[in-house]
């Protein structure tokens, strides 16, 4: 039996009309329809969507009758921006339910990368591979004097940059990635692209081994979600009829980079495709329970186009997979209570609150609300679910992550479009904004505050790491915080930035230092004992990184010498702001030529101005960004899925 959302008071699913303490279960009923067959006639039989249902000569209704769903809390959370009102703000609740939001993104997505293919920027081949580049003065130049090969950073060295083109694929576009460490300490690298996932190792000097690749199970598609639970990855997609692909990693391990292999389906540890159309939008992992979950899984129509049904069964929710046995996958059941899901974060509960400790824990991040499940019990299709909560301008609850797995008290949050649409806080200005919720009472989060970074950008995912928050940003590139103070001063107001790499150097002169659109980096991983982090793009390939410093940026040192009096000269009316537009503008690029340098700064800053100016300009307060304009609405997209061509 499967579960979806219910309205108390119609019955139909909602997440509206819905009170705490109410308990309800749906199981559906299966009907079949041969070519021509009456379907009021039907018998109607209890059970599982079966394998068959695929079958087009066929066609399948799925009815629901009441059966069972728990709600501990349903919560509307507190604003932490006085006077805000705490509502989703791209679409209705009903196109949130109907997935009209998520076909909307996604959309925009389509036509954002369809316009980056025209312009040639999915072709990976042009980005030349790139060794070794100490980060020296804010800058990583890969290439001397080449703009596109130098890169913004701060704490941070290049190791190596290979393009899709050098790690197998003929379309590149990438999309999530894991890493893994075999039990004798090699480190590994899975890499989803549009055609597949390549496996690479990180030798000891930092390097990409190209080893091989796993093509995909049906046809190739932009989002390939990729998780590692012991030695097996596990690799869902969007693709139709694509299912969930098993491997087990040890198959790496001899394997030639001078011949790399590519894997065949039959070469799979384990293959699961019990969703409602083959694609899930993700995939989830508890690696100490040892278990996985697909989720956002959803219909699509004979056009490929997404649909979510309100009788889909488990409503795109959590579907867990018992990988036990890898080669006889099985579901147990599901959770469907609050729709869909677009990413999770299962975990054994650690942490004060005493009800729950040691039970399974999901934190699902369902488009419009964190939403806290008790999973402990996974047959039955038994939905439990704790709190469902939102916040200031919620647009796309997209990803998180708790501050500890072994103690968790906060959770940060990423709302992928926030920067796009919301019109409150730091988002109004287009700045990646982290959301942060007090989770020490599960049945009541509350929202305590958020931290903006300085650039304008969308966020995408994030994942915790020895006490540091490990970012990937799309143009801002990696970013990681230090978010230590979060217990003591939950505002967000003592979070700082580590280290940033940024791998889109191509909007770093846009206003706000970068655009509100989804180039550059899908994913990131920094859990490898060497320090080396991946960072995984989607025009270019994949960046190996380390860390040289996890100290946060201090204050500049000003002197008060003639350069900086001649920025500051407050006696001119209008010079403080010119400075800080040059400054800006100036260092933006890794610049070196003084033609650029202002007259009135050029005389005061000496023989070196170049050098001069750049210094007083770390003492220059950079403008302030502006509210962003908005050029867009929600509104109805198409979402088909049209095969890419080759780059």
């Amino acid at each position: 039996m499967s579960y979806i959302k219910l309205s108390p008071q119609s019955g139909s699913p909602s997440k509206c009309g819905r009170r705490v303490g109410q308990n309800y279960k749906i199981g559906f009923y299966l009907k079949t329809a041969k070519p021509g067959q009456d379907k009021k006639h039907l018998p109607k039989a209890e059970g599982s969507v079966p394998s068959q249902a695929r079958d087009k000569s066929e066609t399948y209704i799925i009815e629901y009758r009441p059966a069972m769903v728990r709600f501990a809390s349903v919560a509307v959370v507190g604003s932490a921006m006085a006077g805000v009102a705490s509502v989703a703000i791209a679409g209705s609740k009903v196109d949130y339910q109907s997935g009209a939001v998520h076909a909307h993104i996604m959309a925009r997505k389509m036509e954002h990368w369809k316009e980056e293919e025209q312009a040639g920027l999915m072709n990976s081949a042009q980005y030349p591979e790139l060794g070794y580049t100490p980060c020296v003065n804010g800058f990583a130049a890969a290439i001397p004097g080449d703009s596109m090969n130098t890169f913004r950073c701060r704490n941070v060295d290049l190791y190596h940059f290979l393009p899709h083109t050098a790690l197998g694929s003929s379309v590149g576009r990438g999309s999530s990635s894991w890493g893994w460490t075999s039990a004798d300490g090699r480190e590994f690298v899975v890499v989803g692209q549009m055609d597949g996932a390549a496996f690479a190792e990180i030798t000891q000097e930092g390097k990409l081994s190209y080893l091989g690749r796993l093509p995909p199970h049906s046809v190739p598609n932009m989002w390939r979600e990729i998780r590692v639970v012991n030695d097996l990855v596990v690799i869902g997609s969007e693709a139709l009829g694509h299912g969930v692909q098993f491997l087990d990693l040890k198959k790496l391990l001899t394997l030639d980079p001078a011949r790399p292999k590519t894997f065949a389906q039959s070469d799979l540890t384990g293959y699961w495709n019990g969703l409602p159309s083959g694609r899930a939008h993700n995939v989830v992992v508890n690696e100490e329970r040892n278990y996985a979950v697909a989720v956002g899984a959803v219909a699509a129509d004979a056009r490929g186009q997404m649909i979510r049904p309100h009788d889909l069964p488990c409503g795109g929710g959590l579907i867990f997979l018992d990988i036990s046995d890898p080669a006889n996958i099985t579901s147990p059941g599901c959770a469907g209570g609050d729709g869909y899901v677009h990413d999770a974060q299962c975990l054994v509960y650690r942490g004060p609150d005493a009800r729950y400790h040691g039970r399974d824990i999901c934190y699902g991040y369902n488009e419009d609300t964190l939403t806290i499940y008790d999973v402990t019990d996974k047959t039955g299709n038994v939905t439990n679910i704790i709190s469902i909560s939102d916040y200031p301008g919620a647009t796309y609850v997209h990803q998180g992550a708790v501050n500890n797995d072994q103690w968790q008290e906060y959770l940060f949050l990423d709302d992928e479009y926030d920067e796009e649409f919301a019109t409150v806080g730091p988002m109004a200005r287009g700045l990646t904004t982290t959301h942060i919720f007090d989770i020490r009472d599960l049945e009541k989060p509350v929202y305590t505050g958020q931290y903006a970074g300085k650039t304008r950008g969308n966020d995408h995912n994030q994942y915790m790491h020895d006490g540091f928050l490990y970012q990937s940003n799309y143009g801002n590139g990696l970013s990681v915080l230090d978010v230590a103070s979060v217990t003591s001063d939950p505002t967000g107001a003592g979070i700082c930035e580590a280290a940033r790499f940024d791998i889109y150097p191509e909007d770093d002169e846009e206003v706000g230092g970068g655009r509100v659109r989804t180039s550059g980096t899908w994913s990131s991983y920094a859990k490898f004992q060497s320090g080396f982090i991946l960072v995984h793009t989607i025009e270019r390939g994949t960046f190996v990184v380390k860390m040289t410093s996890k100290e946060c940026e201090k204050p500049a040192s000003c002197s008060a010498d003639n350069c900086m009096r001649a920025l500051r000269a407050s006696h001119i009316p209008g010079r403080l702001e010119e400075s800080q537009q040059f400054c800006w503008d100036f260092t933006r690029r890794l610049n070196k030529d003084a033609t650029k340098v202002p007259e009135y700064a050029a005389k005061a800053c000496g023989s070196d101005p170049v050098q001069r100016v750049s210094s007083a300009c770390a003492c220059i307060p950079a403008p302030t960004v502006p509210v962003m304009t908005r050029t867009d609405t929600f509104r109805y997209w198409p979402t088909l899925y049209p095969t890419p061509t080759a780059s």
